[in-house]
């Protein structure tokens, strides 16, 4: 039975919502009442201002302000001027840290994802608790997963782009 995710499974350290997070299902209500459901299969934590690849690291901005706020909300950022990054605030209320999604099934990379949920500025801050159009759920399918060091995060220093903090699900 699915089940929508609650705050509080994003109100945790990041960790380990990370780890039970992966292969969870985003759920998109689009217009028209078309649902979609995506099986979540990489993601990258991020940590908070300490982590010199978090947007955080420059502090508390107007772009990064969702990210000190509980979790449980959706951080969005435009890329490229043209991509919408998914990503998912975990973790207490100013401990800045959030979840990127990178891929779902069968959608590689998270420029792909974001216009797949056809995703903007709107989607800033939503709550997945509560949204009538975004959501988390478990469906109680467990997945093993592998974990890798992030990737495209040249402006960090070693230390922070080595961190096996990607995690991928393993066929």
């Amino acid at each position: 039975m699915k089940q929508r995710l609650k705050r509080t499974f994003f109100q945790r350290d990041i960790r380990l919502a990370a780890d039970e997070l992966i292969g969870k299902l985003i759920v998109r209500k689009f217009g028209e009442g078309e649902i979609g459901s995506f099986r979540i299969t990489e993601i990258e934590i991020y940590i908070g201002e300490e982590d010199l690849a978090c947007h955080a690291a420059k502090g508390r901005t107007k772009r990064t302000e969702v990210m000190y706020l509980n979790g449980g909300l959706v951080y969005v950022y435009l890329i490229y001027g043209m991509y919408w990054m998914f990503n998912i605030v975990c973790g207490p209320e100013e401990n800045p840290q959030a979840i990127l999604v990178r891929s779902v099934k069968n959608i590689e990379g998270p420029g792909r994802l974001g216009r797949k949920l056809k995703l903007d500025e709107r989607f800033y801050g939503e709550d997945l608790e509560i949204s009538d159009r975004i959501w988390i759920e478990d469906d109680g399918k467990r997945y093993n997963y592998s974990k890798h060091a992030r990737i495209n995060i040249d402006y960090a220093d070693e230390i922070w782009k080595n961190k096996a903090y990607r995690f991928r699900i393993v066929d």
